[in-house]
């Protein structure tokens, strides 16, 4: 899977989502993802596709819809293995949503 994909399953749940960053930061919920590494599918001296990736999901409501659909949308993807984690931050508030993937 190319970034481009993974930048596009992302967006296609949450439009306003930020690579690395969000506008939306410090707001009620953002999105944010994440590419983490290559992996080791090698063949004529190249990568051929498979990523690490990661999103977070920043959300102060339970039962966040977009922490939802990202989670639905990532099991619709073929490609896509994923750990699904949650945390609480409660310095912040924050309902933190962790999919932890590889794509391949």
């Amino acid at each position: 899977m190319t970034l481009d994909e993974i930048k596009a399953l992302v967006v296609s749940v949450d439009p306003t989502a930020g690579h690395y960053d969000s506008a939306h930061t410090g707001s009620d919920a953002y999105t944010v993802w994440r590419e983490r590494r290559l992996l080791g599918d090698m063949a004529d001296d190249r990568h051929h596709g498979a990523r690490s990736f990661a999103i977070d999901r920043f959300t102060k409501t339970e039962g966040d819809a977009i922490a939802s659909a990202l989670e639905a949308a990532l099991e619709a993807t073929p490609a896509v293995c994923f750990a699904h984690l949650t945390d609480y931050e409660a310095d912040t508030g924050y309902i933190h949503h962790i999919f932890d993937c590889e794509a391949y």
